[in-house]
């Protein structure tokens, strides 16, 4: 289906299409919201920022998912503990 984080990756954009009858995210979007829902382990959520922390369970690294807005398509980036720490209020 899609691909697994590479260790070179470090941040996946989102974006919407306009199809004309119905706007939708693109292929990335698509790969964010898979690995968020099957390959990641989620840790904490930040409903004020629409943001939920989720850990790697291959390598450890903490990765972020945020959206612009409500419904809007996500990025996924990886974070530092000590960003997880401030904006989740947890340690990775």
């Amino acid at each position: 289906m899609f691909a697994e984080l590479k260790p070179e990756e470090t941040e996946l954009v989102g974006m919407w299409l306009d199809l004309g009858i119905k706007v939708t995210g693109d292929a990335v979007a698509d790969r964010v919201e898979w690995l968020a829902a099957t390959k990641l382990e989620k840790l904490a959520e930040n409903r004020e920022e629409l943001a939920e922390l989720y850990r790697d369970p291959r390598d450890g690294r903490l990765w972020e998912k945020v959206v612009p807005f409500a419904g809007g398509p996500p990025t996924l980036r990886c974070i530092t503990t000590a960003d997880a720490a401030a904006r989740f209020g947890v340690s990775g």
